[in-house]
């Protein structure tokens, strides 16, 4: 008589929780409303404007060395200097090279005569050929050996290859130097280039003569450049590829060496 209220007691729970669920709805769990997936398929910002740093370098630079032994006996143009093409930035002292070649003429000279009589001689059948045949092949090389002291002799000034500055001395006057050691760093600042890397997708609108603007960090200020040169291959580890730009314009106060920021963005679209 006591067990028949406790099932009809279980009875109406069990059919009352259908209609909990249908007022409340089923609730799914926060980790579930919340998908990763759901959080990566949700479209990015289109923000490909990125800040890049550069550097200003010349052109063309090289480093002029020494091509014999000798003392320094003149630098024209000190450090930091401007210079024109074929001047003279390093003058040796080459009075052994000037007697070395004298002598040499003079040996010639005396192998020339030498020759002249014994081709006489010849006409005259009073020597053999081969004597006349030494005397010539001694000619031909006191003329190689004067020709070769000349040659040294030229390389006792060293002219610029080009317009441009001293950009580092690194010898000075009366200092004896050995074949084969720097003396001068030159650069030729008259264009100044900048080289940067970017993004390979970039190159579906990046292309020779884009024009944009670079900060230089020295002068605070900015100065417009143009694309120039896009580099020959993609990294494919990076996915980026190298440019060279050079500043648009004649601006006195910027100098090789210093650094700015450079900023680009994609066109829209792209």
């Amino acid at each position: 008589m006591h067990a028949v209220p406790r099932y009809a007691f279980l009875l109406s729970g069990l059919l009352a929780m259908p209609a909990a669920f249908a007022a409340d709805g089923p609730r799914a769990p926060a980790a579930v409303m919340a998908s990763p997936i759901a959080a990566q398929a949700a479209p990015a910002p289109n923000n490909d404007r990125r800040e890049i740093r550069a550097q200003l370098s010349p052109r063309r630079f090289t480093t002029l060395a020494a091509e014999i032994g000798a003392k320094v006996n003149r630098l024209p143009v000190q450090e930091g200097g401007a210079f024109r093409a074929g001047q003279t930035l390093v003058q040796f002292d080459c009075a052994l090279q000037h007697a070395q070649l004298d002598k040499a003429r003079a040996v010639l000279s005396g192998a020339d005569k030498t020759w002249t009589a014994n081709k006489r001689l010849a006409e005259l059948n009073s020597i053999g050929k081969v004597e006349v045949d030494l005397s010539e092949a001694e000619v031909i090389k006191n003329r190689a050996e004067v020709s070769g002291s000349a040659a040294v002799l030229g390389k006792c000034a060293i002219a610029a290859p080009f317009a441009g500055r001293i950009a580092e001395q690194k010898v000075r006057e009366q200092q004896y130097v050995q074949p084969g050691q720097a003396l001068l760093e030159i650069i030729d600042d008259s264009v100044l280039e900048l080289e940067f890397i970017v993004p390979s997708r970039w190159l579906a609108w990046l292309k020779p003569g884009h024009v944009f603007q670079v900060a230089i960090d020295e002068v605070g200020k900015s100065f417009p450049a143009k694309v120039q040169r896009i580099g020959a291959r993609v990294d494919p580890v990076s996915q980026s590829v190298k440019l060279v730009a050079a500043i648009d314009g004649k601006f006195p106060q910027l100098i090789a060496g210093m650094s700015g920021r450079v900023t680009m963005a994609p066109p829209a679209g792209h």
